[in-house]
C-alpha cells in the first residue's frame, strides 16, 4: 500500500556559497520530484531561493534576523498551519533556535529535526544541549565521523542520526571540454607544470601553503577557489612560498567541476567539514585527492583506497603524501578508480533521499 505523502519545511538562515547549501537544495528538490509537499522557508537574497526557482519546491520569504525574530516565529507557525507541515528540518543556527521557539510559543504539532554538516565550533554547553535534545525529534549528522564528535560533546547516540550527504548524477555532468579549456587558458597551466588545488572557503589553506614550500618543486601551480589572495598572501611570505599561487575568489557550482579536470590533486585541509562533498565532486571528475584525517571526512576518504589522509597539523606528512601522489602512476591510477566508484555509488543522491524520507516517515508515524 503506498504511503501517503509527506509534508517538510527545510528552513535556513544562510543558504549562500556554500557546500550545504547545494546538499539542502538537491535534498528538497529530490522529495519534492518523489511526490512530497516540499517548501523552503530562507532569505530572498541568499543563492539557495536561486537554485530552487523553477523546481517543485516551494519557496516562503523567511527573516531569520536571529534567535528572537518574533516575525520568524510567525512566519514558521503561518507556514505549517497553512501548509499542515508534518516535519520541520532546520538547517542552521538561527534557524534551528526560530523552529523550537514557534512551536513552543505557538503550540504547533509539528516534528523538529535539526542537520548538522560540521564540526560546531562550540556545541554552547549543557544548557543547549539540554534545549535542543529535549525539543526535537532527532539531529541529523552528515557522518559517521560527526556523531562520535557530537556524542563526545554529550548528545546522546540515540538521539543522533547519521544520513550521508549525496550528489544527483545528473549535477556530476554539468562540465564540458570548452569550459576547461577556458580555465586552462585563463590560469597558463603550462604542460610541464603540476596543478595542485582546492576548493574550500578559509579553513586550513595555510597547512598547503606551507607543505608545498617543503617540496621546493618549482613545478607546482597552487589554484585556490573560494578565497581571495588577500587571505594567503600572508602565509606565502610567512613560509617563503616561491611557486606560483593562483586564487579565484567564488566560483560558481556550474564551473567549479571543470576545474577539478585540471587539477594533479584536489586537497581539503580542514577541521570544519562534516563531511567533505568538494573531495566526492573531485572523485568524479578523476581527481585524486588527499584531505584532513578528521571528523566525517573520512567517511569519504578511505586512506590508500580512493584518496590520501593526513593528520592535522603534520605538513611532513601532507608534504610527502602530495610527492608521492604527483609521481606514483599506480597509486593515482588506484585512487581515480576506486574514486569514481565512491562518487557514483557509494554517495548517490537516491541513497540520500531514500534515507531521509525513511526517518522523516518514521518520526510522522509515531504521532
Amino acid at each position: 500500500m503506498p504511503k501517503d505523502k509527506l509534508r517538510l519545511l527545510f528552513i535556513t538562515y544562510q543558504g549562500g556559497l556554500a557546500g550545504s547549501t547545494n546538499s539542502i537544495a538537491y535534498l528538497a528538490k529530490g522529495l519534492a520530484e518523489k511526490g512530497h509537499e516540499v517548501f523552503v522557508g530562507c532569505r530572498q537574497d541568499m543563492l539557495i531561493w536561486d537554485l530552487l526557482e523553477g523546481s517543485k519546491v516551494q519557496r516562503i520569504p523567511m527573516t531569520f534576523k536571529g534567535k528572537f525574530d518574533i516575525e520568524n516565529w510567525r512566519q514558521i507557525r503561518d507556514t505549517v498551519k497553512k501548509h499542515r507541515i508534518q516535519v520541520i528540518n532546520a538547517q542552521s543556527s538561527y534557524d534551528r533556535y526560530t523552529a523550537i521557539f514557534a512551536k513552543l510559543w505557538y503550540k504547533l504539532k509539528v516534528e523538529i529535526v535539526h542537520t548538522r554538516r560540521q564540526n560546531p565550533l562550540s556545541a554552547g554547553g549543557w544548557l543547549q544541549k539540554w534545549f535542543y535534545v529535549k525539543n526535537t525529534a532527532g539531529i541529523v549528522v552528515i557522518s559517521e565521523g560527526l556523531k562520535t564528535i557530537f556524542a563526545e560533546k554529550g548528545y546522546p547516540k540515540n538521539h543522533l542520526k547519521v544520513i550521508h550527504n549525496g550528489i544527483p548524477a545528473e549535477r556530476l555532468t554539468q562540465w564540458n571540454e570548452e569550459t576547461v579549456e577556458k580555465f586552462r587558458q585563463q590560469l597558463k597551466i603550462k604542460a610541464t607544470e603540476k596543478v595542485i588545488g582546492c576548493v574550500s572557503r578559509f579553513k586550513e589553506q595555510p597547512q598547503i601553503i606551507e607543505a608545498v614550500a617543503q617540496l621546493n618543486d618549482p613545478s607546482i601551480k597552487l589554484v585556490f577557489a573560494g578565497i581571495e589572495q588577500s587571505q594567503l598572501q600572508p602565509y606565502i611570505e610567512q613560509f617563503g612560498l616561491k611557486n606560483e599561487v593562483i586564487c579565484l575568489g567564488d566560483v560558481s557550482g556550474k564551473e567549479v567541476l571543470n576545474l577539478y579536470r585540471l587539477f594533479d590533486i584536489n586537497i581539503l585541509a580542514s577541521t570544519m567539514d562534516g563531511f567533505g562533498l568538494v573531495l566526492i565532486e573531485a572523485m568524479a571528475m578523476k581527481c585524486p585527492v588527499i584531505a584532513t584525517n578528521f571528523g566525517g571526512i573520512a567517511d569519504v576518504v578511505q586512506n590508500d583506497y580512493n584518496g590520501f589522509l593526513f593528520e592535522n597539523g603534520n605538513i611532513t606528512e601532507l608534504s610527502s603524501k602530495i610527492k608521492q601522489l604527483l609521481s606514483d602512476q599506480p597509486t593515482r591510477d588506484k585512487f581515480i578508480e576506486n574514486g569514481l566508484t565512491t562518487a557514483f555509488e557509494t554517495f548517490s543522491m537516491e541513497s540520500t533521499i531514500l534515507n531521509y524520507e525513511e526517518y522523516f516517515y518514521g518520526l510522522v508515524s509515531k504521532n
